[in-house]
């Protein structure tokens, strides 16, 4: 598997100041309902025992471990969980959630902890398109997308004519169910973030493989309500995953040794 991720630059800055924190904070046990959906992996998912896991789970593990925080997980879909943050029905939200300007708007985010790049996943023995330009040529080929996520806005801008409405859009409530349309051949292409798409296109055995080159970047961060004071704890504890190797080693077990389906 090909490892196209890097660790974020922020905490890479920080490592390169060293203006790391002696001591992380003390949260003495603080309850901290942490929300998701579930549906991204390896970030998060469901695993063939019906137990969530995934790169984000065991991160935040370890972010509770060194800040003494308890978390309470609950679910979500992925259109109510900005909104519900934003309104502090949550603590903190987890789904590979892309760092926006827009975002910022209505909710914090923390440091990014992952920078990823969209890649375009396609049937495997797709021969009519081999990039983006050759796919928004042909007006019968259909993407499928979740829509208010980066992936749908990349389909639109990146790919398409800038129009959200555009029909070739096929729009899907989770990246599974899009996946699956792709594979029955109802839509012609998903677009997912590198993590995400080498995971599902390994597990598919050839029935899927990425085409064409990296369509932009996108960091990764945990959102909370504005104004939270559990921003500052969580930048400081990634910032020492990182230096000490945590970071990394999420990294290596989730998208070098993981494969989707084990």
């Amino acid at each position: 598997m090909t490892r196209t991720f890097a660790l974020a630059a922020s905490l890479t800055a920080v490592l390169a100041t060293g203006a790391l924190a002696a001591d992380l904070p003390d949260l003495e046990g603080r309850e901290v309902v942490v929300v998701s959906e579930n549906t991204y992996p390896p970030l998060q998912f469901i695993d063939g025992a019906g137990q969530a896991v995934g790169w984000e789970y065991d991160a935040v593990a370890e972010l509770a471990s060194r800040l003494n925080m308890t978390v309470v997980y609950e679910n979500a879909s992925w259109d109510a969980m900005i909104p519900a943050i934003s309104a502090g029905q949550y603590d903190m939200a987890m789904n590979g959630i892309t760092i926006r300007d827009d975002r910022k708007e209505s909710v914090d985010f923390s440091d990014s902890y992952l920078t990823s790049q969209m890649r375009m996943i396609v049937a495997g023995d797709e021969s009519r398109f081999t990039d983006a330009a050759s796919f928004a040529a042909d007006p019968d080929l259909l993407a499928a997308a979740q829509p208010g996520t980066t992936p749908f806005y990349v389909t639109v801008y990146d790919i398409l004519d800038g129009d959200e409405a555009n029909p070739r859009i096929k729009l899907f409530e989770t990246v599974g169910a899009a996946v699956q349309a792709l594979r029955a051949g109802d839509v012609d292409l998903v677009l997912s973030d590198s993590t995400a798409a080498n995971g599902i296109t390994e597990a598919s055995e050839g029935a899927l493989k990425i085409v064409g080159e990296p369509l932009g970047t996108e960091d990764f961060g945990f959102i909370f309500p504005k104004g939270s004071d559990l921003v500052a704890p969580i930048n400081a504890a990634l910032a020492e995953m990182h230096v000490d190797g945590t970071l990394e080693a999420l990294n290596k077990k989730w998208f070098l040794d993981y494969k989707l389906g084990q």
